[in-house]
């Protein structure tokens, strides 16, 4: 092979020579281009983005459109001036080019000023790049401020850097500065394509994609992976031998996934991620190409974020089929699971195993086992992922529900010999209120002195049980305020051991504003946060009690009360023991007392 006919990479064989031929930075190009137009040029620019977005090539660019003496009508270099020619070449005394990776001492920038004083010698003005500018040390910036503040008239400096932070404000100030924004998806296939076309390769369209997907908005880098699957696929580039090639897991795979999580089946999710193992695909890699995936379909399912899908047109169209099988709510928890799988991941003893749960559980987001075991309300609330949730019991088909005692093989406790220790009462409700878990459902007997307060397992099985309603058939069954009213006060009695919430529950009264929601108003800060501690627990037993799982209850403080004297916590407690005797006997008779 000759020197002439020697092969050139296609991102050096491609790089831009005019403004129109940048990709992807199109109004950043005509800003440029209208201040050339108009001589209205600044002393300093800076180029800042992602590598491989084009700020070095508009530098040049920049330099030898402003220096040709015969530009085009709509104000590009005309690349045939003897500026132009000289630029091309590479031997133009008006662009000197300093990378400040490797030279960013203050010697550098002393030889760079020098040159600042030694005017053109044919065209206008003398371009000084300094690419990767924010390497410079604190010394090479502070000797150069004074020549980049005030340097001659025929002087212009372009900075460029990927990382602007770095660079001293002091700098910044000085500077026009330009932002150069990640070049998108379908820019750089439409640019793949042109270059195929050019070099006689043949290429499918979703195989760019996927080489533009890789790049991560760097046309550099899409042309580089480009010349490396031109090269192995001998110039046929194909969408499997695409992904062969970079190692790229087929977005089929994923598609397969969301269907088998649809249909609940876990073993289908298994068997897909175990054929996914024997490619030699990492696991972390999988986990975090389908909560890519997931994400795209939950853009998807709304028309309006379909938008923000980085796809190719066929790609979106599929994405948004998918994405009206699933529930908007789905897609939320799944988000939230493939989260927590790759935040623990790290620190794992088994990671395959961490997956399979996470694929289990994506499995039965929509259809539970029987009895559900794993379902999404059970997940524990983002606010405190130490709180364990309230688990209710499977339904089971009886009339009325029943009674503690009757639900219950062995004697009623009031028929139980005394048998406990002195202190054993008040070490019950100590350990309530240590409890992370919200206030229990259940029923409770009338207190008495010397009584086991306690329950046992047989007790909390039925009372937390539960009245049967069909799932089908309870969704929305009409109830009356009196209905909702009873329920109210029954929650509140059963769980009198929460005495902030018990008294808040017994001087408020939901109302009901639409449909199945209702407004409580309370009159001090401390009631609402008991309600907004236990509202998992409270729409769990007044939803069952009454059939209905829209009921949902909208806590304010009553701003009606606002201009009464505001109570310590202190002052409170002493207010809600004086207006609920019921709670004064309690506390006498567990000998507790408030401090």
């Amino acid at each position: 092979m000759t020197e002439n006919n020697q092969y050139i990479v296609s991102a050096r064989k491609y790089r831009p020579a005019t403004f129109r031929s940048v990709v992807g930075q199109l109004t950043l190009t005509n800003t440029l281009k209208n201040a050339i137009s108009t001589d209205r040029l600044a002393q300093a620019y800076l180029f800042c983005g992602p590598r491989g977005v084009g700020k070095t090539s508009c530098a040049r660019i920049f330099a030898k459109t402003i220096n040709c003496t015969n530009r085009t009508p709509d104000g590009e270099a005309c690349g045939e001036c003897e500026s132009c020619r000289a630029i091309e070449r590479g031997n133009s005394f008006n662009i000197i080019e300093l990378d400040a990776a490797s030279n960013n001492g203050v010697d550098e920038i002393r030889n760079l000023t020098e040159q600042v004083n030694m005017p053109p010698q044919t065209g206008k003005y003398r371009v000084f790049i300094i690419d990767e500018v924010h390497m410079l040390s604190t010394q090479a910036f502070n000797a150069f401020l004074k020549t980049l503040e005030e340097p001659p008239r025929y002087a212009v400096f372009i900075l460029a850097t990927t990382e602007k932070h770095k660079v001293i404000p002091t700098i910044l100030s000085r500077c026009q500065i330009y932002d150069f924004k990640r070049i998108t998806i379908q820019d750089m296939v439409e640019h793949l394509e042109y270059v195929a076309s050019q070099e006689g390769i043949t290429a499918e369209r979703s195989a760019l994609e996927v080489i533009a997907r890789k790049a991560d908005g760097a046309m550099r880098d899409a042309l580089s992976i480009f010349d490396q699957v031109a090269a192995s696929s001998r110039g046929n580039i194909t969408y499997q031998s695409t992904i062969e090639n970079l190692n790229v897991l087929d977005y089929e795979y994923y598609f397969r996934l969301i269907d088998s999580f649809r249909e609940g089946d876990a073993q289908k999710a298994l068997l897909i991620y175990n054929e996914i193992r024997r490619k030699g695909f990492d696991s972390l890699f999988f986990i975090n190409g389908l909560a890519s995936h997931v994400r795209n379909l939950m853009m998807g399912a709304d028309k309006r974020t379909s938008a923000l899908i980085e796809a190719a047109d066929d790609m979106i169209v599929r994405y948004n089929e998918q994405a009206v099988s699933l529930p908007l709510q789905w897609y939320y928890t799944a988000m939230r699971l493939l989260s927590d799988c790759d935040l623990n991941y790290r620190t794992a003893t088994d990671k395959q195993l961490l997956v399979e749960l996470t694929l289990i559980r994506l499995s039965q987001l929509l259809k539970p086992v029987e009895p559900p075991f794993d379902r999404a309300d059970y997940l524990p609330p983002l606010g405190n992922p130490f709180k364990q949730p309230t688990k209710v019991a499977s339904p089971a088909p009886v009339s009325p529900a029943p009674s503690a005692q009757n639900a219950t093989t062995g004697p009623h406790p009031s028929d139980v010999k005394e048998e406990k220790a002195p202190n054993a009462e008040k070490l019950s409700v100590q350990e309530s209120k240590n409890s992370t878990g919200a206030a229990p459902v259940r029923q409770r007997t009338k207190h008495h002195p010397g009584l086991n307060s306690g329950f046992s397992i047989s007790e909390a099985a039925a009372t937390t049980t539960v009245e049967n309603h069909n799932p089908a058939e309870r969704k929305d069954r009409a109830f009356t305020d009196e209905e909702l009213i009873e329920v109210w006060n029954e929650f509140a009695t059963i769980n009198k051991d929460s005495l902030t919430l018990s008294a808040a529950m017994q001087s408020s009264r939901p109302v009901r504003e639409d449909g199945a929601t209702f407004k409580v108003l309370v009159s001090h800060p401390a009631e609402q946060q008991a309600f907004q501690a236990s509202m998992r627990d409270i729409l769990e037993f007044v939803r069952g009690k009454l059939g209905n799982d829209l009921i949902s209850f909208n806590v304010h403080i009553d701003e009606t009360r606002q201009g009464e004297k505001k109570l310590t916590s202190h002052e409170f407690l002493k207010k809600v023991v004086a207006e609920n005797p019921l709670i004064a006997e309690l506390l006498k008779n567990i000998d507790a007392e408030m401090a």
